[in-house]
């Protein structure tokens, strides 16, 4: 007869959350530390045998704001008041510095930028009357124009109008505002870009608050707006999603989402993407307990540069939702909560989920600040700050009533950019789905994670069963289903290969440019793990599914640095894969499970030497 695991104490259960936090924070650390070209090159290891750290300095990134803030004592530049207030015989020299500057920030956020007029870099007030106020706009504006971009008021103090909140400090004088500005690409492939993948409980509402966000339409509480986001028909008569969905939405340079003009009528992907300046892409991923592989596949795999929790307000944080969060936390992916259903939920319950969110997010575990947004100002303000992936905003919506929605849409415009991407770096990229399309023929999607490829290259696929990879061309290229010539570094892509049969790629191959040398591959590799929970021991030959971006497969334990380890240990293992080698690299990030989620990783060095045990005392 079977014997049930002995089932986690809290105290165990503390000690593994305790530990999450810090381990999360450790392992971004090291990949940003690893350089660029780390797959190029062949890591020789260190006397350790398995550690490929280099002695590299911290970086201190909170120290970066003191450069923005000009308080050097030989800067001879013309302070920015002056530039905006020029109305001279001047004015048209310092129309262009002005042009400059905007240049120089929009180039740092990817083609937008958000400006507080009537602030000097170094926080201090210009001290701005209402019609030097309307004269800086003017000159703003005409700035932009030189660049192509539009100007949009997100709020305003001291000046009136539409866009005007309470000033609630007493010492804030003179005319401020903060302003949108956006740059129209030159191309489409330019576009910026943002993914989120969307996750939470089953019912929580992902598929209908996706539908409402990007249709339009408001939903009738029966299930009418998520209908068009499902892929299978067993989805639409369950009412659940079990796959992982695309989505996407459209803002445009004046910052309004791009929608039909006809009630109804829903825009093909193509229209969306072609009258864009910023594209936000949606991953609908699954909620049920069944289907968390798939979810967990689609999370690694999409790369997301953000992470929405969706929160019934009438059963809480329960089921999947914690777990999701769990692996969005070990991902170090800034999280957005939003409470949903709020219109069908008693005030007293609403409170409870409320509490019990926030005693979550604040645990050691998690370490969020919550930030509940209920109005435009704590909206703009908290995205500006949403780069700190400390804080955590929440909203409270209804797709029923519509209430806070619009302050969603304003939060998803000015979400800035998120992500460190090298475009200079050797081109890869990883396959999380295959198509076999009529009249093109294999076509693989996925992210790209470094480099650029451009239609007609030869590249590589691989690895299969043997280590091999297989040598094709690329055909074409799509983005958001619109043909584009090249692909950089941190977009998402289709690729139409030449040549090569569907059933001989599937996902969590690597896609790489055609060298000399063949790329290699590797069966076995050392790691650093932390175990998040698991009710006994862990020893020699435990097996699990590790997931590593979109490569999913069962792994054996076969070394680590002592006899046994346990909820909340970090241990040195060597890992060998069950079925066939994948493509690694030191730094990449990995995850394993056993039904739930067992732990967390971080890839040390790639290969494995029997001769040189991790724990030589056990030998």
């Amino acid at each position: 007869m079977a014997v049930r695991a002995a089932k986690q104490t809290p105290q165990e259960r503390r000690k593994g959350e305790s530990a999450l936090s810090e381990f999360a924070d450790y392992v971004e650390k090291q990949q940003s530390k690893r350089p660029s070209h780390s797959r190029a090159i062949s890591v020789t290891p260190s006397d350790s045998r398995y550690s490929t750290q280099n002695a590299i300095t911290d970086d201190h990134a909170e120290l970066d704001i003191i450069d923005t803030l000009n308080l050097s004592d030989t800067s001879t530049r013309v302070r920015l008041r002056d530039l905006l207030l020029d109305t001279g015989e001047s004015a048209g020299e310092t129309l262009l510095q002005l042009g400059d500057v905007l240049q120089s920030r929009l180039l740092e956020g990817h083609g937008e930028a958000l400006f507080d007029l009537g602030q000097e870099d170094n926080g201090e007030s210009m001290a701005f009357s209402k019609e030097q106020w309307d004269i800086a706009l003017d000159r703003i504006r005409r700035a932009a124009a030189t660049l192509r971009a539009d100007c949009r008021i997100l709020m305003t103090r001291n000046v009136g109008g539409l866009e005007e909140v309470e000033t609630m400090n007493e010492k804030v004088k003179g005319a401020m505002g903060k302003i949108m500005i956006r740059q129209a690409p030159e191309t489409i492939e330019d576009a910026i870009e943002t993914r989120i993948a969307v996750v939470g409980n089953v019912d929580a509402g992902k598929s209908t608050m996706l539908g409402v966000l990007v249709k339009g339409n408001l939903d009738d509480g029966r299930g009418k707006a998520r209908v068009n986001l499902f892929r299978h028909k067993h989805e639409v008569e369950s009412g659940r999603t079990s796959s992982v969905g695309m989505e996407i939405m459209g803002f445009d340079t004046h910052g309004d989402v791009v929608g039909s003009s006809v009630p109804g009528r829903k825009l093909s992907w193509e229209e969306i993407g072609k009258r864009s300046a910023k594209v936000i892409s949606f991953t609908d991923l699954a909620g049920h307990e069944r289907y968390l592989r798939t979810t967990v596949f689609g999370l690694l795999s999409s790369s997301p540069n953000y992470c929405l929790l969706m929160v019934a307000a009438n059963n809480g944080l329960i089921g999947m939702s914690k777990e999701h969060l769990g692996i969005v936390l070990t991902l170090n992916v800034p999280v957005m909560v939003v409470i949903t259903k709020i219109d069908i939920c008693p005030p007293q319950i609403l409170q409870q989920t409320i509490t019990q969110l926030t005693k979550i997010l604040k645990s050691p575990g998690a370490r969020k600040i919550p930030i509940f947004v209920k109005n435009r100002e704590e909206t703009i303000n908290t995205a500006t700050q949403f780069v700190s992936q400390r804080i955590c905003p929440i909203f409270q919506v209804s797709n029923v009533t519509g209430e806070s929605l619009d302050l969603v849409r304003t939060f998803l415009n000015i979400l800035p950019h998120h992500g460190r991407y090298d475009s200079t770096a050797p081109f890869e990229f990883h396959v999380n789905d295959t198509f076999s399309v009529p009249q093109v023929g294999t076509v693989v999607s996925g992210v790209v994670k470094s480099g650029v490829i451009h239609s007609g290259d030869t590249i590589l696929i691989g690895p299969d069963s043997l280590g091999q990879f297989t040598t094709t061309r690329i055909r074409s290229i799509e983005r958001k289903r619109i043909r584009v010539p090249v692909c950089s570094a941190g977009q998402s892509a289709s690729f139409a290969l030449r040549g090569i049969r569907r059933k001989e790629v599937r996902k969590g191959m690597a896609v790489l440019p055609k060298l000399d040398t063949p790329p290699k591959v590797y069966r076995e590799f050392v790691a650093e793990v932390l175990i998040l929970s698991h009710p006994t021991t862990i020893k020699i030959k435990y097996q699990a599914m590790l997931h590593v971006g979109p490569v999913s497969q069962t792994c054996a334990i076969i070394d680590m640095d002592r006899a046994f380890i346990r909820t909340g240990d970090r241990a040195t293992v060597a890992f060998r894969f069950v079925q066939r080698p994948e493509y690694l690299a030191v730094g990449d990030r990995i995850l394993f499970r056993e039904g739930k989620t067992k732990g967390l990783g971080i890839v040390k060095s790639v290969g494995y030497d029997p001769t040189h045990p991790l724990n030589p005392d056990a030998a």
